[in-house]
């Protein structure tokens, strides 16, 4: 009788644990319609709560697409995070994860539907976000933003608008200046080049253009410099593709990194000691962003390159980013 009557006890304990665990999870969301509106993290902007699992589904009319602007941007940086998902939210349509205190570029989704969810720890939180959000016709490309330390020239976003971009002072801008709004291949309005980024004088990085070349990182073979910062774009012609094979790769697993934009999935991130696979750009442009911490020291990467006809011959090899 003792024993039984202590194992009712514990299961009552347990299950009281429980109870109270899942009490702290906090839900909202919902499905959102209509031309445009506003999203708002719980609590905005005076914080959102812990254990937060909230998730907002955006739905446009059939044959539009959905573009987000984030107007302000502050979660609790590796701990809370913002998730995109381009469709449903489901894995199969995840396409970015946001996080910390810097605002994001504006992000459009290729169908008409776009979801987002905000997960939160039982710790700190943080201002949190707020989005506006608007359909977009098959004839538009969307305000594609400005990055930090740009300056926009155009307010039209048409298909055969242009706009243009520069950098203030201090700063050199990497990427095409101008992009225009063009129909692609799926008959949708896509700009024809990403939008440009502003690096600081005294950072290194470049924008390539031509055929093929290499990409070293500082100073290779020998170590790479602590704290470097380096951005590469590299640019092909409308409707082509870049893959890059690497040669050589060695950082600081974990702590040094090299991250590429522009590929299947959209972002990759490459760290340690083992050679990466071939990748191939989904686009007519990629974005190599090299960072490292302020310890260790390696001898870093070189990679090579080459337009169209060689990525091409890596799908037809088998070879996958």
């Amino acid at each position: 009788m003792g024993i039984k009557t202590g194992v009712t006890f514990w299961n009552l304990i347990f299950f009281m644990m429980v109870t109270c665990v899942r009490g702290f999870i906090y839900t909202c969301g919902g499905t959102l319609k209509g031309r445009n509106g506003t999203i708002e993290s719980p609590g905005f902007p005076y914080g959102y709560q812990n254990g937060a699992n909230c998730t907002w589904v955006i739905v446009a009319e059939e044959g539009n697409r959905i573009q987000i602007v984030f107007q302000s941007f502050a979660v609790e940086e590796d701990y809370d995070f913002l998730s995109l998902y381009d469709g449903h939210p489901h894995p199969a349509n995840f396409r970015t994860r946001l996080t910390g205190f810097q605002i994001p570029p504006p992000v459009t989704s290729t169908g008409s539907v776009f979801s987002l969810r905000l997960t939160s720890d039982f710790a700190v939180s943080a201002h949190g976000f707020k989005i506006y959000y608007e359909e977009l016709q098959s004839s538009s490309c969307g305000n594609p933003g400005v990055p930090p330390k740009g300056i926009l020239y155009g307010t039209r976003f048409n298909v055969g608008d242009k706009i243009r971009y520069s950098c203030v002072t201090g700063y050199v801008l990497d990427g095409h200046p101008q992009l225009t709004c063009v129909t692609n291949a799926g008959n949708a309005a896509v700009w024809d080049f990403p939008v440009p980024i502003c690096r600081a004088e005294d950072t290194c990085g470049d924008t390539l253009r031509g055929s093929s070349g290499i990409i070293t990182s500082p100073n290779f073979p020998s170590e790479y410099y602590n704290s470097a910062d380096c951005t590469w774009t590299i640019l092909a012609d409308p409707g082509d593709t870049i893959s890059i094979i690497f040669t050589d790769f060695q950082t600081e697993e974990k702590y040094d990194y090299l991250e590429v934009e522009g590929s299947e999935p959209p972002t990759i991130w490459l760290s340690g000691m083992n050679v990466p696979s071939p990748i191939v750009s989904n686009k007519n442009w990629l974005r190599l962003h090299f960072v490292t911490d302020s310890n260790h020291r390696y001898k870093g990467f070189s990679a090579h390159y080459q337009g169209k006809l060689l990525a091409l011959s890596l799908h037809k090899h088998g070879f996958h980013g």
